[in-house]
């Protein structure tokens, strides 16, 4: 991808999410892009930063330390790990990461926190909420979701901000909403239930279903393919 095709499609994906956030009668910073730039170089990442993007995405954690090391200079580049999380690389997420996205239990809850560096502060955390019931698919269950969140408020090395989801693919807007609607209602129930934290995220949404995301109040939409094209498997 050239870095006109880069700016253009940037600038496409800015303009959906702002209409998204009119047509939801939103104000226009009630939600920001997250650029999932997993497989992609560091170059394309640099040239997204150059026009202004912050926040990137990555899923394979050896990928992202090499890129986080070839961009180092980059000032106020803000990294979120947004995959499945083994236990056995928690240590370099904790030390390396500004956000993960895809806490479903304790124990890597637990690990986080008693790994993350101290000079760091507070590791900002969404938990990942199997809304849609799939068996194969990560994430705690919306009836567990309370005492999960109970167990992390507590741990004085992460910040729990919100939910993550993956629903289940779905066709129409109204069948799209559907889930997403049942994130933000357990949210709010979250804020009633812990209303010592920050909960104000709800990481929603992707290139197929950003407008029923944002409808159900998105702050974080991932967006990978729409902004820096089809992705390969490393």
């Amino acid at each position: 991808m050239t870095d006109l095709i880069l700016r253009e499609s940037l600038a496409a994906a800015r303009k959906r999410l702002s209409c998204a956030l009119a047509s939801a009668g939103r104000p226009a910073d009630g939600a920001r892009l997250l650029a999932v730039s997993k497989t992609k170089p560091a170059g394309m990442i640099r040239a997204a930063w150059q026009l202004g993007q912050r926040d990137f995405g990555e899923n394979y954690v050896q990928e992202a330390l090499d890129k986080q090391a070839e961009l180092a200079d980059l000032d106020g580049i803000v990294w979120h790990f947004i995959g499945p999380l083994q236990s056995n690389k928690t240590r370099t997420v904790a030390e390396h990461f500004a956000w993960v996205h895809s806490v479903d239990r304790e124990k890597i809850a637990v690990r986080l926190n008693d790994q993350r560096p101290a000079a760091l502060g507070p590791l900002d955390v969404c938990l990942q909420v199997n809304v849609s019931g799939e068996a194969t698919k990560a994430g705690v269950g919306l009836e567990e979701l309370g005492a999960l969140a109970e167990r992390v408020v507590a741990l004085p090395n992460l910040r729990l901000r919100g939910l993550m989801a993956i629903p289940a693919p779905a066709e129409g807007l109204a069948a799209q909403r559907l889930p997403f609607a049942r994130l933000r209602e357990a949210l709010e129930a979250l804020r009633t239930r812990l209303p010592e934290a920050p909960l104000d995220t709800l990481s929603m949404g992707m290139t197929a279903d950003l407008e029923a995301a944002v409808l159900e109040g998105a702050t974080l939409v991932r967006l990978g393919t729409a902004i820096f094209g089809e992705r390969t498997t490393p």
